[in-house]
């Protein structure tokens, strides 16, 4: 990724929500490195302070910590930024199911509350995270942005009505928005804990524990697992492109590849039996499929690479085998 091409971002104010988190805090390293000003917005709810630690006392870096449910909290977390990451959300589709009713609170009163906050500090562009969840039913592939199915969990409504509210307020009140529909993303710093951790840091700390990991299904289901280079590269592109074409839309974040449960299993067995041998005989168990799931997914990538310049850098082999060098460096003595 060539940083060049984000040099304005050297003397912008940059809002990340939901910064402690896995991908936020992500972004708000890289934003650091690049030279940015950078606000963190975030209530530790699923978010870590862990996260944030090597760069809590940069000079450019500030924690508010604070609800994206609260709009005074958004408000006085916006003013006068000049962009905004939002990455604040109530992930996973079980949660949701379990409990649709806080995850409508954050995932669209919370959203409401950012546009609004945006809206009225006068920022430059709001980009954020939207989800593969969207395409629902809609069992075409590869998945284009222009054509999503009927919604399949709560987790999926909330990421929609995003959409269609960052619609509005472009339409209604000029706010340049970008939605990145994030497909499975993965890597450093991703928590492998807790009831509704991601299949990938799940499954490292099992292997590394010499647990079997639990494929739900038959292990065909397939994704189109995206390394968080890759949305690292698709955050940036959105907040500096020029191309007025490329405002207001949304985009598949993704590499445009798919690999099944199966094959996941092998290749994390593969680099992670590279740090410890007796992972290769860990035995994988299989269980129900999960409701809300969909059986496949993958993503074109075209319009991204037509209207932003996207070309992503990791396929899932490359990404994975650094997953797991950095599970094994910070968390192999568990």
């Amino acid at each position: 990724m060539n940083s060049k091409n984000f040099e304005l971002l050297s003397s912008s104010k940059v809002l990340v929500t939901g910064g402690a988190g896995f991908i936020g805090s992500n972004l708000c390293e890289t934003l650091l490195h690049l030279g940015a000003t950078v606000i963190c917005l975030d209530n530790f709810a699923t978010g870590k302070r862990e996260n944030l630690s090597a760069f809590l006392d940069h000079p450019k870096f500030t924690l508010i910590e604070g609800d994206i449910r609260s709009l005074e909290d958004c408000q006085k977390a916006a003013s006068g930024v000049d962009f905004i990451l939002h990455q604040a959300a109530l992930g996973s589709v079980p949660r949701s199911i379990n409990d649709p009713i806080t995850s409508n609170d954050v995932n669209i009163s919370g959203f409401l509350n950012m546009l609004v906050a945006a809206r009225d500090a006068g920022v430059k562009r709001f980009v954020y995270a939207a989800s593969s969840s969207t395409y629902g039913d809609s069992e075409a592939l590869p998945k284009v942005e222009d054509k999503i199915g009927k919604p399949l969990s709560p987790y999926a409504i909330t990421k929609y009505v995003n959409e269609l509210y960052a619609d509005i307020f472009h339409k209604t009140y000029g706010l340049d928005t970008i939605g990145l529909r994030y497909f499975n993303v993965f890597g450093r710093k991703q928590d492998p804990n807790g009831a509704y951790a991601a299949v990938i840091p799940k499954f490292v700390m099992q292997f590394m524990k010499h647990e079997s990991p639990v494929i739900n299904g038959d292990g065909t289901y397939s994704r189109d697992f995206t390394y968080i280079d890759n949305v690292i590269q698709m955050n940036l592109l959105a907040l500096t492109t020029q191309n007025d074409h490329a405002l207001n839309q949304v985009y598949n974040t993704a590499v445009g590849d798919r690999t099944n449960l199966k094959e996941l299993t092998q290749l994390l067995k593969k680099y992670l039996s590279q740090y410890d041998p007796e992972i290769a005989e860990v035995e994988v168990k299989h269980g129900p499929n999960r409701a809300g799931d969909i059986p496949h997914s993958l993503a074109s990538v075209d319009k991204a690479k037509e209207l932003m310049g996207y070309e992503p850098e990791y396929k899932i082999e490359d990404g994975l085998e650094e997953a797991v060098k950095w599970y094994w460096q910070n968390l192999g003595w568990v």
